[in-house]
């Protein structure tokens, strides 16, 4: 079956808007039409990475209907709403990753981008998916803003809910107010933490962040954020919150997420925990001594959610129950011939929230 897709063909340049060859769903695949997905910071780094393996077709989280399901397809049918995502949504430890379908353009066969995203594609009218790769989504369910639970959402609440396991009054900050950063305080919010501290750049993404549980915002760009994250929660050198999330990834965000997170306090085993959301990027930092002495964690959080088949449901209550308000996350939306200037946009920050391709 043909399907338009957007395709980085040529390093450096835009990607294309062609038809790409899908074949017939395998014995565990689907074929999935979709409605629509979301545009992540993390493809930018694919559309940039050095000596890309090309042609490459993005995209890791989507909805879409059911078209078609192999014989041994078992947990949902042709007709069935259902989001796409890069995380296997039951996996043990011992669980392989799925072969990825073989997609052909002009006689040559396409990737997907990094080896965690392998098993999915999504910047595409339609898509052939390993079951491991799809949950089901009620058919009484919002198929627009949904499309960004399969990684946006997942990865910011999963950090909370899961790598942090955030409690009742757990002091808080989370460094960057995009997608996967909102998502990581609106978690924060219902899981009753407080102070929720947001740093950001602009006074603009901090004002947007309360609308999400943000109790306190620091401009970065007018203050240093890790002293005035100390002065809020006490004023002493070894003052920080129980955890520190870093969506961005950077150098410098990488440290200062370290430095945020309160020393160990007396009968304790440990500090505060600084929690790597963001894809690393830049040079990784070099961690002052005294700040580990100090007892503090460090930890990533690579997608956040280690059981789609568990978290998604929850994500998708609390979207029906006003706890996650993604119709105010997505704030553009774009067709699939205007990808590249979605991505333009993107990498200019001027994004708020998250942006989405409808089909």
């Amino acid at each position: 079956m043909k399907t338009p897709a957007a395709i980085f063909v040529e390093s450096g340049k835009p990607m294309v808007i062609d038809d790409v060859e899908l074949p017939e769903p395998g014995p565990t695949q689907l074929t999935v039409r979709h409605f629509a997905t979301g545009v992540c910071h993390s493809q930018l780094h694919e559309l940039n990475r050095p000596n890309p393996t090309l042609p490459l077709v993005l995209g890791h989280e989507s909805t879409g209907v059911v078209t078609a399901v192999g014989s041994e397809v078992t947990h949902v049918k042709e007709g069935d709403h259902v989001m796409v995502t890069w995380v296997q949504r039951n996996a043990t430890r011992h669980t392989p990753r799925p072969t990825p379908a073989r997609v052909m353009f002009r006689g040559q066969q396409i990737n997907f981008g990094a080896p965690a995203f392998t098993g999915t594609f999504t910047w595409s009218r339609d898509t052939v998916a390993d079951q491991q790769m799809v949950v089901p989504l009620g058919n009484d369910v919002s198929t627009d803003v949904t499309s960004i639970i399969g990684c946006a959402v997942m990865t910011g609440a999963g950090a909370a809910l899961n790598a942090a396991q955030v409690r009742p009054g757990n002091s808080v900050v989370i460094i960057g107010a995009g997608g996967v950063g909102l998502s990581i305080i609106q978690a924060c919010a219902n899981l009753s933490a407080d102070p929720i501290i947001v740093v950001d750049l602009t006074e603009e993404k901090l004002e947007f962040a309360r609308k999400f549980g943000g109790t306190i915002g620091v401009n970065a760009r007018e203050v240093d954020p890790v002293a005035r994250v100390r002065e809020i929660m006490g004023g002493e050198l070894t003052s920080g919150v129980d955890f520190a999330f870093d969506a961005i990834g950077s150098g410098l965000t990488m440290r200062q997420i370290l430095e945020m997170a309160r020393a160990r306090r007396p009968g304790e085993r440990d500090g505060g925990v600084a929690v790597l959301v963001g894809v690393p990027h830049g040079e990784t930092p070099a961690l002052p001594m005294h700040m580990l002495f100090g007892g503090k964690v460090y930890r990533g959080a690579p997608g956040g959610c280690s059981i789609p088949d568990h978290d998604f449901p929850l994500l998708v209550r609390w979207y029906k129950q006003g706890k996650l308000p993604l119709d105010l996350m997505v704030t553009r939306r774009y067709k699939l011939e205007q990808i590249n200037e979605a991505c333009d946009a993107l990498a200019r920050g001027e994004i708020a929230g998250r942006a989405i391709v409808e089909f």
